[in-house]
């Protein structure tokens, strides 16, 4: 089955495509005091609901960037239905494959929830950091280790235990290379409950309503695992956070 298709059906009834709540993400926006014009990079945008506000909000410009056909899909519906003015560009392409016509010049870079495309925390964080104007934001969402995961867990969600590193590694990763940690909002139990809650119910749903899908074993299969290996011990071994830096520029003094 495509990696697509299940995600696309698995995320019919996010906002977000992440376990932070709306009212926590709507506190980070709050947070990132931009001004009209500022420049934006957003690396997977997902659905483009993070870019969407901050344009709403700020009148920021900015460039999206996403690979998944069908998230490009609702990326371009929402942009078009809410900020039909904009100065965006949205490019659908790998995020690894991007690179600004000059480094240093985005007010804001962020990537939520998406840092294999830069094979971790540490290269993600690298790279935006890279794209980032002195004294602006980098923000990214990674998940982490709430405690040692077990083997069993490991191998039933198909992990590595080095994938991840605890919510103060995370931290420290980017403080180790000069950014500046300035905020963090971190998801209870009650946010992942939400996330993977929504995701058993469209699935279930699309189960119910497809029963022509010549993938639908597949997808049923993956989907009731993937309930059981939460349940069991996702809930109380993975964590979630955005983690927001600042790139502070460089003193000689």
């Amino acid at each position: 089955m495509n990696h697509w298709k299940y995600f696309d059906i698995t995320h019919k009834e996010h906002i977000i495509c992440n376990p932070t709540s709306m009212a926590k993400f709507d506190q980070l926006l709050s947070l990132l005091r931009l001004n009209k014009g500022d420049k934006v990079l957003e690396i997977a945008t997902g659905k483009g609901e993070l870019m969407t506000q901050l344009i709403e909000r700020y009148g920021v410009s900015g460039v999206a960037v996403d690979l998944s056909p069908d998230h490009s899909r609702d990326a371009r519906a929402r942009f078009a239905e809410r900020v039909p003015d904009a100065d965006l560009t949205f490019l659908e392409m790998d995020g690894a494959d991007y690179q600004p016509d000059e480094p240093e010049s985005f007010d804001l870079t962020a990537c939520l929830g998406a840092s294999w495309i830069y094979n971790g925390h540490q290269g993600t964080l690298q790279a935006l950091k890279g794209w980032t104007k002195p004294n602006g934001y980098v923000v990214v969402g990674e998940p982490y280790w709430l405690q040692e995961p077990a083997q069993e867990y490991l191998e039933m969600a198909n992990l590595k235990r080095d994938l991840f590193a605890t919510h103060l590694e995370n931290v420290l990763i980017g403080q180790e290379m000069g950014l500046v940690p300035i905020y963090s909002i971190v998801s209870n139990h009650d946010d992942w409950d939400v996330y993977e809650g929504l995701n058993w119910y469209a699935g279930e749903n699309y189960i119910l309503n497809n029963p022509d899908d010549p993938d639908l074993p597949e997808l049923t299969k993956r989907l009731r695992e993937q309930k059981m290996e939460y349940l069991q011990y996702g809930r109380s071994t993975l964590g979630w956070a955005i983690y927001v830096f600042r790139k502070t520029e460089m003193r000689n003094d």
